[in-house]
């Protein structure tokens, strides 16, 4: 029975070519769309599984809570893992993790930088589950100056030699000769973190220190076997309490009168599977996820599926009529419903069959595309599960079913003498049905229009707004520790250089390394905050172009301002500062007077509120960190940067030069909503794409259906214009309806998302109106190439048509 069944099929789908490819080219876009989609969303719920020990594995934040501003912060003191191991009989182990981007390495003659160096406890191998290929993993950090490298890292220092023994130098907040102690694979690209060289942290001298105030490292803590971690975070609270008090008591505060006020001070316990899908907590060694874009494009694949799916059913039913008679003839030599239904659920499962090779032939051509676009790997392993391929063939029937069930029952429905007699019934339900199916395909693709509007136009307004600094033209060298203390001259010589305007030194730049720490206001008992600082030169604010709102900036006739300090607008407003000129601010033993307020500037991304930011001039024992920026004149060029370049190899001889352009550095914050919004894009393109295909093929049939009426029509006067606005108002209208259901649920949806940013654009009706227009541009052309092309028909030819 199956074999005549398929024998069946396949005939008739040979008799349908035209209805067989729209089917297949629509079903396969959407299944191929899917997958790619599936394969991302697999790849971001991946992160941090490859662990072991992930169901005990914890990373240690600070959370709180200040004058209803709430933080969260991934970054810890040194001394906090060794002392929850000792006093949390429910924990293992722990490791501290001690970020060091942009290392300097030195090898013989060899010198780059390192941009995933990490310091990592003896321990760390025993919590993470990254495999070493050489070494011990108790002991190859387990002395100060061990190192483990990655295996394309040691590939790329050592070539074929044995790395085990070797020394190599570290160069990054003074210089550490490192001893080669093991090799580890290279750590997966779903890590919330990377390392490529992992420092033993017993070369740190932050090691042994024990201040709770200072913050410096990631903790993570790994618990015993079946322990709940509930008894921990009940005592969390006091725990804190304990170790911090004396930091606040020197700033003349009571912790306890403190977090009595309805302040929050405490530590919470982070599951590691959790740390790359939680945006809400600063500092992470990677950036996080928002989960709300698997929600956004699980949708994308769901909405695509569904219009391949409608495509598929408004061309089955759409044929009705032409196999109408097929179907009268074969109730009437004996085929049942049920084997009618049979042969048409195995025609539909046929073409998604199809469809589903077609669709892996198009991911396995894109993938490379898609992992440019995105900066992961995705890939589709078909062989690396039992059950991959049974799971997509079985996924294919059932959307194949699914997408051929309601016609079939239509079809097998039909009475044969009255299909035999040309009194087909229910007509007027089915076009009904389809019309409905139309309506929901458009209303999709309006939804994702205007949702893809809405997202470019959130980009272009960070892109482009006025983040109360001029990023244009300004170069940042990233490593004036190289400079040592010669920073004075080496700025007067890049002066030197034409075309660079304006040089300064800091130790942040808005964007990168800012840092915070905790200031009291003189008189206020018991009131403290967290505030971004960055040391700087007196040139600063020239270099930058940032707007002075009162005051003055620091300057070298005035000794005092070392003693001094220069706040943004935030902080004067958040700190609820009346009088900032007679306003002293207390950071430990040092007391600060404002000399100025700047304006407020974005320094970091727009997806916060500006929080408050001091300056405080840069001494000159701080010139082993930190930047160096330039003002370019708008007729830099190449050999600009060569000149500096030059000037740079004089002063820092044998260091890597390495640079970047502000404007550049700062698009970089929003690569991910960038590449999500190209993403809607393509998808919301082929989504189109799909639904026109259908369109297309709708029209088809009804135009060939009424081919007679068509000439009949033209024999009695009536113009192509007449012809083509008969025949499209019915599209037309199901547009508008589309339209008119789909805003209010774009709507919704775009308001929320653009919650996730505190600078945002206001929606706007063009958006909506645009959405609607390109819909149905999209679906006017369509139509109207098949109206046009029958309604220009000899109508004598039309009136031969059977």
């Amino acid at each position: 029975m199956v074999k005549s069944l398929l024998k069946h099929s396949i005939r008739a789908l040979k008799r349908q070519k035209g209805y067989l490819l729209i089917n297949i080219l629509g079903l396969s876009i959407g299944i191929s769309c899917s997958l790619i989609i599936m394969l991302f969303i697999i790849h971001e719920l991946n992160y941090d599984q490859f662990n072991t020990k992930k169901d005990r594995l914890f990373r240690l934040v600070r959370t709180g809570i200040t004058r209803d501003k709430i933080f969260d912060n991934a970054y810890t003191c040194p001394p906090v893992g060794p002392t929850m191991l000792q006093e949390f009989p429910e924990i293992e182990s722990f490791t501290r993790i001690h970020l060091s981007s942009d290392a300097v390495v030195k090898y013989k003659d060899k010198s780059f930088v390192e941009n995933a160096f990490i310091e990592a406890d003896s321990t760390f191998f025993n919590l993470f589950t990254i495999p070493l290929l050489k070494g011990n993993k108790n002991t190859v950090l387990n002395a100060p100056d061990k190192i483990v490298l990655s295996e394309s890292t040691a590939g790329k220092i050592f070539g074929d030699d044995d790395p085990i023994g070797k020394t190599l130098k570290v160069e990054n907040y003074g210089g550490i000769l490192y001893t080669v102690s093991g090799i580890m694979s290279d750590v997966p690209e779903t890590s919330h973190f990377n390392a490529d060289m992992i420092g033993s942290y017993m070369s740190n001298a932050s090691i042994n220190d024990e201040d709770w105030g200072h913050i410096l490292v990631y903790t993570y803590l790994l618990f015993k076997p079946n322990t709940s971690t509930d008894q921990v975070k009940a005592h969390l609270q006091d725990f804190y309490i304990k170790y911090h008090s004396s930091l606040f008591e020197n700033m003349g505060v009571a912790l306890k009168d403190f977090l009595a006020e309805g302040n929050k001070r405490n530590y919470n316990l982070q599951p590691i599977k959790d740390i790359h899908l939680n945006t809400t907590i600063k500092q992470s060694m990677k950036p996080a996820y928002d989960p709300k874009y698997l929600y956004i494009f699980g949708s994308i694949a769901l909405l695509i599926i569904i219009i391949a799916t409608i495509n598929f059913m408004n061309l089955s039913l759409a044929r009705d009529t032409k196999r109408a008679k097929e179907i009268g003839i074969k109730k009437i030599n004996g085929s049942s419903r049920g084997m009618l239904i049979g042969q048409f659920l195995t025609e539909s499962v046929l073409v998604s069959l199809i469809s589903l090779v077609v669709a892996l032939i198009i991911v396995e051509t894109a993938l490379p595309y898609i992992n440019n676009l995105l900066g992961i790997n995705l890939h589709l392993s078909l062989g690396s599960g039992y059950f991959i391929i049974p799971l997509l063939i079985g996924l294919s029937v059932l959307l194949g079913m699914l997408a051929g069930s309601y016609p079939a029952f239509i079809l097998s429905s039909f009475n044969p003498y009255r299909v035999l007699r040309d009194k087909l019934t229910g007509r007027t339900k089915k076009g009904r049905l389809r019309n409905i199916l139309v309506v929901i395909q458009f209303s999709i693709s309006i939804i994702l229009i205007v949702g893809t509007l809405v997202m470019v136009r959130q980009i272009r307004y960070m892109l482009n707004k006025d983040i109360g600094f001029d990023k244009e033209q300004l170069l940042v060298l990233s490593d004036a520790g190289a400079i040592g203390n010669h920073i004075g001259s080496f700025k007067d010589a890049l002066s030197a250089i034409p075309d660079v305007i304006k040089v300064t030194s800091s130790t942040s730049i808005p964007g990168r390394g800012e840092g915070g720490s905790s200031y009291a206001l003189d008189g206020r008992n018991g009131q403290f905050y967290n505030i971004t600082e960055n040391y700087v030169d007196e040139n600063f604010f020239d270099t930058y172009g940032m707007e002075l709102f009162s005051g003055r900036t620091f300057s070298k006739e005035f000794s005092a301002d070392k003693e001094a300090c220069i706040v943004n607008e935030s902080t004067i407003r958040n700190l609820g500062i009346t009088n900032p000129f007679n306003t002293i601010l207390i950071n430990g033993s040092r007391t600060l007077s404002i000399t100025g307020v700047i304006k407020n500037f974005n320094f970091e991304s727009l997806h916060y509120e500006i929080g408050p930011y001091i300056f405080r001039l840069k001494s000159s024992d701080m010139n082993y960190w930190g930047y160096i920026s330039m003002r370019l004149s708008k007729n830099a060029s190449a050999n600009t940067i060569s000149e500096v370049k030059k000037t740079w190899n004089e002063y820092a001889p044998g260091e890597p030069f390495q640079y970047f352009f502000m404007d550049q550095d700062f698009a970089n914050k929003f690569k991910t909503e960038r590449q999500n919004a190209r993403l809607a894009a393509l998808f919301t393109l082929l989504a189109l794409i799909i639904a026109s295909m259908g369109l297309f093929g709708l029209v088809s049939f009804t135009v060939e259906q009424r081919t007679k009426e068509i000439g009949i029509r033209k024999t009695t006067g009536a113009s192509v214009s007449n012809v083509f606005y008969l025949f499209s108002k019915e599209y037309i209208l199901l547009i508008v309806i589309s339209a008119l259901i789909s805003w209010p649920l774009i709507y919704l949806v775009a308001k929320d998302w653009l919650q996730n940013f505190y600078y945002r654009i206001n929606l706007h009706p063009l958006d909506f109106l645009t959405g609607f227009m390109i819909a149905f541009l999209v679906a006017f052309i369509t139509i109207g190439y098949k109206i046009l092309r029958s309604a220009r028909t000899n109508p004598v030819e039309s009136l031969k048509y059977e």
